[in-house]
């Protein structure tokens, strides 16, 4: 697996186990380990968003890259990058 695949993986699994833990955090709004454990993988997937929009473009249109130009238009589409 090569490191543009293991980025998108590790998105990937931080976006799930984030959907999982909001769905529990829906019911138990005060779980301070669960409030933890979500903001732990937020931050990892924040990381890998970053590292994988520098190496190989941006992958998310709410994730400019430049502050001075849409840069979205720039790269081929996520659909159209290929593994």
């Amino acid at each position: 697996m090569n490191q543009k695949q293991v980025l998108l993986n590790r998105i990937r699994v931080c976006d799930f186990v984030l959907t999982e833990a909001a769905l529990y955090l829906d019911t138990h709004p005060d779980d301070a380990q669960a409030l933890e454990f979500y903001h732990k993988h937020l931050a990892m997937r924040q990381q890998a968003m970053e590292e994988y929009s520098k190496q190989y473009g941006t992958l998310v249109r709410t994730q400019p890259h430049s502050t001075d130009h849409w840069d979205w238009v720039d790269n081929p589409w996520p659909w159209e990058k290929g593994e």
